[in-house]
């Protein structure tokens, strides 16, 4: 396993971090072989393990709370916060008054005293971002965290959370987490040479694809829209869809390189981001011991020029071919009043 500076930080973390998002009732509700996935992870090597509030409802933070017990000092352990946690308008966002209650249950369900980096899950339209900058610099004045980041922030607003950070001497998001796959390349426009830019470090997530890369999904070959990841987002398999038929067509080409090289595709996929100078470490989130292994056989894999040459042919360089953060859109795109004058303007206009 190697190990990377996690931005300015200071902090050490292997460049495979272990994420528990299918930890839980969402994925693998066996709390016990959950615990012997993070084992077997930390046996590895890794040392930086990844989780969220909201990931089965608090449910994946206890798990990991419990496999951590006698191993804690050891791990890099970060957690995230925005996403609601039950009924309320004041139960999610990033407010001051929402995070310093939520970060108590976090650091309650982690068996933990500290967090060495919290995270804002994604961006909140309503709270200004000094709001949040200013708690979450509190909280790490009081030891209760260690660094904070954000996690899919639009470029625009990771560059002015650091001009507000400059301008108010707040402390400053030390890292972002941002989808990154051989079929999702935006992020190399603008991110990741902001991110560089400014110091920070790059947790990335997906790098299967949504499973696209894991060879499952081919070709010319049938695709159960009922089970598995397919029967939770439909649309995003379905072959007979344009967007879809294009990414079966580069899986083929992916596949030949990879077998060129020498690996697995899912071996190729894991590789692929660490080769980005931006990129601290790769998020993988197994379900089980095997696909954890699966996922780390990668890890000596160190892609060569000619080999990156060829992804750029087959992907060009800063290409999304599809919406890699599907689960979630800004409020600008949501909000129809957000991208429309008011009637009476527009008919004086």
């Amino acid at each position: 396993m190697r190990y990377r500076t996690l931005g300015r930080t200071g902090i050490q973390v292997s460049t495979h971090c272990l994420g528990t998002m299918m930890f839980g009732s969402v994925g693998n509700p066996d709390h016990d072989d959950c615990a012997r996935i993070i084992h077997a992870a930390l046996d590895q090597g890794i040392n930086f393990v990844d989780t969220a509030d909201m990931y089965s409802a608090g449910e994946s933070e206890e798990i990991v709370g419990k496999a951590l017990s006698g191993r804690r000092d050891d791990v890099v352990l970060a957690t995230k916060v925005h996403f609601p946690m039950g009924e309320g308008p004041n139960r999610g966002g990033n407010s001051r008054r929402w995070i310093v209650r939520e970060v108590e249950d976090s650091l309650r369900r982690l068996r933990t005293d500290w967090i060495d980096l919290y995270q804002v899950h994604r961006p909140d339209p309503v709270t200004d971002v000094e709001e949040t900058l200013s708690v979450l610099t509190d909280l790490e004045r009081q030891g209760k965290i260690r660094a904070f980041g954000c996690s899919s922030f639009p470029t625009e607003q990771v560059v002015e959370s650091h001009h507000v950070a400059e301008r108010r001497a707040l402390h400053r998001f030390r890292t972002e987490q941002p989808p990154y796959s051989l079929l999702a390349r935006g992020i190399e426009r603008d991110l990741l040479p902001v991110a560089a830019r400014y110091g920070m470090g790059v947790l990335t997530w997906s790098p299967l694809a949504s499973g696209f890369l894991t060879g499952r999904y081919r070709k010319g070959q049938p695709i159960d829209l009922t089970s598995g990841r397919a029967a939770l987002n439909p649309g995003r398999f379905d072959p007979a869809l344009e967007e879809n038929a294009r990414k079966l067509d580069v899986v083929e080409q992916l596949i030949t390189l990879a077998t060129d090289l020498g690996c697995t595709l899912p071996e190729l996929a894991v590789a692929f981001p660490l080769a980005h100078p931006a990129v601290t470490s790769v998020i993988i989130g197994p379900r089980t011991v095997p696909q954890l292994d699966a996922a780390l056989k990668g890890a000596a894999l160190t892609l060569d020029d000619a080999a990156l040459d060829r992804i750029d042919e087959i992907v060009a360089p800063g290409t999304d071919l599809y919406r890699a953060d599907g689960a979630w859109r800004p409020q600008s795109l949501t909000d129809p009043s957000l991208r429309r004058r008011p009637l009476t303007d527009r008919a004086a206009a």
